[in-house]
């Protein structure tokens, strides 16, 4: 057996497939492309189904490559076997309807046991196969195996649901007795037991038969073109031929290890923290260099949990300051000849790591120390969800560590009650956001379609339609089912443009009715309308009746035209400098986004408001009229003009607003009904948003914006209440008159009026409680001539000095002040004793003396004398 580095390896195994006909094809990303069922590439097949499932055919039909790949199924088994990893390499031989069975074994052998490729050692190598696949056994035979080296086992059949399917015969090393003390020799391989003796090296799988749902295997029809898929372990195979006990010692591992031995002081023997960090940087490295980013879902959130891991387990070997980033330039020196990319990746990689690992630190500390504390004063050995999810929200502590260290102290985690609270999480997070789900996003099909779809909905809402094109998940079909963005020849429905909704309504198709949910733009232009046909399937060339829900597109024609006029008075108000910055109209409101100086002003928008509804109440018609571009320009019409506009364009006219527009309006102003402000409010950079609505959403609009302030005045009108109630008990006389309550008005000035009602109820709470206040002291109060005969005269100086008990600290204060002056005393001490403590007031007019003092000397006083 050659001892190789494991580039030469790498450098071996491709070219002894070259050799035999193959194409080498580079790696792919571990980022799935157009793959929505894989997080990661996870095996070398992955990047090549299209092959094998027919969809594509391959330059060559004979293919090798060493395929990076992830998988974090098992993330916790890392470290704690000789050989499992997130990150890793397959070495593969694909064969794509070209050779088959013989020559995949022939040449197996060949690489494993000649001298100039891997020289293995046949004393050391074992084969399975599938029981029922005896040409395999034969083969196996023919080129030298012996028999006894033949292990037949049933699990040996490649199958994941419909498709295609084959036996498959691995191929395992055996590393001796050193790692078998027991000597239970092969029945480790055949009862599947965990061990570190028999080393799967390698899987080749016989794709032959197509597997179909409710059939027995035997039932299976073979494949008209089958296949040869191969995976070898790259990291088992260096460390059987560098003959290292687990494939942490081998050069993929050891230099980064090498590392953090240095950093931090300790010496590895084997310990699970220098595996864990070693395998996790290779995996951050190789997933971020490849367009992957750090968040909290997907992808992202598993680089997170990476980084975090592997951040824990540096705390064990004392590494309590990022030094992740710093691992790094190991794994890109390793890995460079294979993966030049690396290299132009390798300082954001070190950017991303170490802010991640900077933010974790902060709070991972906080984290752990809590759980500690809890586990320490817990009366059982149950975690609780709610205790696990607040490490898991509040410090950033992932589930998967509170797992770990709870099973290190032996606790358990309640999952099911953690799954709770964060269900709980994503329903508050849901309420909060404003969701926007995009259809779908541009992609090569939908920018090659270019056939005509005309547009008829200016003058139309329903006609009889020819599907032209159908998408389902971006991709172009001629016949589906399911949820498909449907293209027609003339569609009266609008697409999503110019901040106007995609319209909404039905499609009759075989006199049964479909809805559609949106409708989109096309990249070249088309409208193309969402709709979820269930089970039944439409095709290319079917005709179908389009029907567009119409009191939907009438709202939005009424918002939309109510936003022109908005535009126009505000120029009015504000000056010409405003300029729309955007907008968005559906059938319940408005929202305009323009540019100002300030924060428009009450009395402004009330005066934008009149404008519009005067516009309206003038029944301007609405005018549509097509012109050359540069014509538009010349008549002073409005537009974005940072848009992209055609060489003909639409010019929408109301009195005296002219605008390019391509949307749908009213025919003349008064359907709008009427108008109103709904807020105005900053979005920074001198830009200003107001939402508006029209017509029958006013009040439900208006009544939705008042809500908050509504909720305050009653809370206002509570607490006055409660004021003067209290106020009785105390035989009190309070007097007050409540502001008069606000008339429900179609205006911003209702709006405005309940804000006013609000600070109105809140200076009369003011007012109320200061009046409580001043008559309670007044009937609370002590008549400073009871203290007559308490008078005293010190040194020259005239003073009272006295104890009480339980007096109002008010009435206490009023008290000083009231005995200063009618009794001309210079100097006023009371001790107020309640509830076991004293409380000393004072006032003082001699100059010599500070009353401070004197309370200071009370207070010691008093202290020794109760000793």
């Amino acid at each position: 057996m050659k001892k190789l580095s494991s580039l030469e390896i790498r450098k071996l195994w491709l070219e002894f497939w070259e050799e035999k006909g193959h194409l080498i094809i580079p790696s792919a990303s571990l980022i799935p492309h157009d793959d929505p069922t894989l997080l990661w590439i996870n095996a070398g097949i992955a990047p090549l189904k299209k092959y094998f499932d027919g969809r594509e055919t391959p330059k060559r039909n004979r293919l090798a490559n060493v395929q990076k790949s992830i998988r974090t199924n098992d993330i916790e088994n890392v470290g704690v076997t000789a050989r499992h990893h997130t990150f890793f390499e397959m070495l593969g031989n694909f064969s794509i309807g070209d050779y088959f069975r013989k020559e995949a074994l022939t040449w197996a052998y060949e690489i494993l046991f000649s001298e100039k490729w891997f020289a293995l050692d046949k004393k050391n190598i074992y084969f399975s196969y599938y029981p029922e696949d005896l040409e395999t056994k034969k083969m196996w035979m023919k080129l030298g195996v012996e028999e006894e080296r033949l292990i037949p086992l049933e699990g040996n059949f490649w199958e994941i649901g419909d498709g295609p399917c084959g036996p498959c015969t691995e191929i395992f090393y055996d590393r001796g007795l050193k790692y078998d003390p027991e000597n239970i020799g092969l029945r480790l391989i055949i009862d599947d037991l965990d061990n570190d003796r028999y080393v799967e090296i390698w899987n080749i799988v016989f794709s032959q038969f197509n597997a179909e749902s409710g059939k027995k295997r035997e039932e299976y029809k073979e494949l008209p073109s089958k296949n040869i898929d191969t995976g070898m372990g790259f990291e088992r195979i260096v460390s059987i031929l560098q003959e290292t006990d687990t494939n942490f010692e081998t050069d993929l591992f050891m230099p980064i290890i090498k590392d953090i031995e240095k950093l931090s002081g300790v010496k590895y023997d084997g310990q699970m923290a220098f595996k864990v960090i070693a395998d996790h940087v290779r995996s951050v490295t190789f997933a971020i260099s490849d367009g992957a980013n750090v968040s909290n879902e997907g992808r992202g959130y598993v680089l997170r949990r990476l980084i975090r891991r592997a951040v824990r387990y540096g705390k064990k070997l004392g590494l309590n300051k990022p030094f992740l980033a710093s691992l790094v330039d190991r794994v890109v020196s390793i890995m460079q000849e294979p993966y030049p990319n690396l290299v132009k990746a390798k300082e954001l990689v070190k950017v991303v790591v170490n802010n991640e690992e900077e933010k974790f630190l902060k709070t991972l500390d906080k984290g752990e120390k809590k759980l500690l504390d809890y586990m320490e004063q817990a009366k059982g050995k149950v975690i609780t969800g709610e205790i696990a999810f607040l490490l898991y929200d509040t410090f950033g502590f992932p589930i998967e560590l509170t797992l770990e260290v709870g099973k290190e102290h032996g606790f358990e985690v309640d999952l099911k009650s953690f799954e709770v609270e964060l269900e709980k999480q994503r329903k508050r997070a849901r309420a909060s956001r404003d969701e926007d789900e995009s259809m779908i996003s541009q992609n090569e099909d939908m920018l090659k379609f270019k056939e005509e779809s005309i547009f008829t909905g200016y003058s139309e809402l329903k006609r009889v339609s020819k599907v032209i094109a159908i998408f389902k998940d971006g991709t172009s079909f001629k016949e589906a089912n399911g949820e498909v963005l449907l293209v027609f020849d003339q569609t009266p429905f609008y697409g999503l443009k110019g901040g106007q909704v995609g319209d909404q309504g039905k499609v009759v198709f075989q006199d049964n009715e479909y809805k559609v949910k949106d409708t989109i733009l096309l990249p070249n232009g088309q409208h193309a309308s969402l709709v979820d046909f269930g089970g039944e399937y439409i095709k290319v060339a079917d005709k179908v009746i389009l029907q567009v829900d119409k009191a939907l597109r009438f709202n939005t024609a009424k918002n939309h035209s109510a936003t022109h006029l908005l535009n126009y008075a505000l120029k009015q108000v504000l000056g010409s400098h405003v300029h729309q910055q955007g907008s968005s109209v559906s059938s319940t409101s408005l929202r305009f986004d323009f540019n100002n100086f300030s924060l428009p002003t009450d009395e402004e928008l009330l005066k934008v408001e009149a404008i519009v509804n005067k516009m309206i109440d003038l029944g301007h018609h609405v005018e549509t009229k097509d012109m050359a571009l540069d014509k538009a320009k010349t008549l002073g019409v409005e537009a974005m003009f940072s848009d992209k506009y055609e060489d003909v364009v639409r010019v929408v006219t109301i009195g005296d607003s002219k605008e390019l527009c391509g949307g749908t309006h009213v025919s003349n102003a008064k359907e709008i009904g009427k108008f109103v402000i709904l807020s105005c409010e900053t979005k920074g950079s001198g830009i200003y948003r107001i939402e508006a609505t029209t017509d029958t959403n006013i009040k439900d609009k208006l009544l939705e914006s008042a809500d908050n302030i509504l909720i305050e005045i009653s809370n206002l009108k509570q607490k006055a209440e409660e004021l003067v109630k209290s106020a009785k008990e105390e035989k009190l006389d309070i007097v007050y008159k409540a502001p008069q309550d606000v008339k429900y008005l179609e205006s911003y000035k209702y709006l405005l009026d309940l804000r006013e009602l609000s600070t109105k109820y809140q200076v009369l709470v003011k007012d109320i409680d200061k009046e409580y206040q001043k008559q309670y002291r007044e009937s609370k109060q002590i008549s400073p001539t009871l203290f007559k005969d308490k008078v005293e005269v010190i040194n020259g100086v005239k003073v009272v000095i006295d104890k009480l008990e339980d007096v109002d600290s008010e009435v206490l204060k009023d008290l000083v002040d009231n005995l200063s002056d009618n009794l001309q005393l210079e100097i006023v001490l009371l001790a107020n004793v309640s509830s076991g403590k004293i409380v000393y007031v004072s006032k003082n007019k001699n100059k010599k003396v500070k009353a401070g003092d004197l309370v200071k000397m009370a207070a010691v006083y008093h202290h020794h004398y109760h000793q």
